[in-house]
């Protein structure tokens, strides 16, 4: 069975939905010393100044927002890691929308209590984002609840295209896009929202080594289900995506790179020390694949980074 297609006009129309409960997040030009590229352009998406502190604001509005009153009468559910969480409890927040949130037990207690300050009943369950998300699916059924996936619905995906759609608006020019992946919401709706509006331009991915599970997929032409994870980037850390985001990885995404827990800690560093941003590990995978030397781009290329979620990681 075919999978969802999420469109430009998705995306289009996702931004207009969202436009009055979302920040337009600056596009910061590096001219730094340390700029990692060496040469040309790097622009950084600073999505960790978004409302919530991460991208994810976009795609949890969205689709709490083009909910039909039973749905929302039913109340909403999802599992997170922590950003989609803060998200949905935020939409919820709002909207007036119940919430119930699911988080695994290496959810930081910082963002557990800020999806509580919105409002939203949290229930801690599992070691894992994957178990987390079994327990709240359960839940959902069991008492008729709305549930949100936090990465492969199309509206949650079609909300953070609108970062991509954001991000050439601000600087067509850009040349190649650099992504971090955790379900893959994120690259899905950027990725699909870039192409369609710049056909040649070049989308990366960038997933933890401890979590490949993208990667893992594509390489081997079918859904994968990682046997374990070791990463402390836990938003980027289910061990499963879902087809709709392999689909439109598979057709939009040009390479998916992998970069350890001391490369992302070392660019997070970085962002605080050159450029007073302040990003959690997940936040500063895009651009630890540039340090790390393992995006190809041509001298005077135009290099843009998605700093995807706020936190303190380069000062841990």
């Amino acid at each position: 069975m075919a999978t969802q297609v999420v469109t430009l006009a998705d995306i289009d129309a996702a931004a207009e939905r969202i436009k009055d409960h979302v920040r337009r997040t600056p596009c910061l030009r590096s001219r730094f010393t340390l700029n990692p590229l060496h040469r040309g352009e790097l622009l950084l998406k600073l999505e960790c100044l978004q409302v919530t502190g991460s991208f994810k604001a976009r795609g949890a509005s969205n689709a709490v927002l083009a909910l039909d009153s039973a749905a929302r009468a039913r109340g909403i559910i999802t599992a997170s890691g922590g950003n989609h969480g803060l998200a949905v409890a935020y939409a919820s927040h709002f909207t007036g929308v119940p919430a119930v949130v699911y988080l695994p037990e290496l959810t930081l207690a910082e963002k557990t209590e800020k999806i509580r300050a919105w409002g939203a009943d949290v229930v801690v369950e599992g070691s894992v984002w994957d178990d987390a998300n079994d327990a709240a699916m359960a839940r959902a059924e069991l008492d008729g609840l709305t549930y949100i996936a936090p990465f492969s619905d199309p509206a949650v995906i079609a909300g953070q295209g609108t970062v991509g759609r954001e991000m050439l608006q601000q600087s067509p020019h850009i040349d190649i896009l650099i992504v971090a992946i955790g379900g893959g919401g994120l690259i899905s709706g950027v990725a699909t929202a870039a192409k369609a509006i710049k056909p040649e331009i070049t989308v990366i991915g960038v997933e933890p080594v401890g979590a490949p599970t993208l990667k893992t997929s594509v390489e081997k032409g079918r859904l994968v289900t990682l046997p374990g994870i070791d990463t402390e980037a836990v938003t980027l850390a289910p061990r499963k995506s879902a087809e709709i985001n392999l689909d439109i990885v598979r057709r939009n995404v040009d390479d998916i790179i992998l970069v350890s827990d001391d490369e992302m800690r070392e660019a997070a560093r970085w962002l605080w020390f050159e450029a007073g941003v302040a990003a959690e590990l997940s936040g500063a995978a895009s651009l630890a694949a540039l340090q790390a030397g393992r995006v190809g781009a041509p001298a005077e290329s135009v290099v843009s980074a998605v700093v995807c979620g706020t936190g303190i990681a380069g000062l841990a």
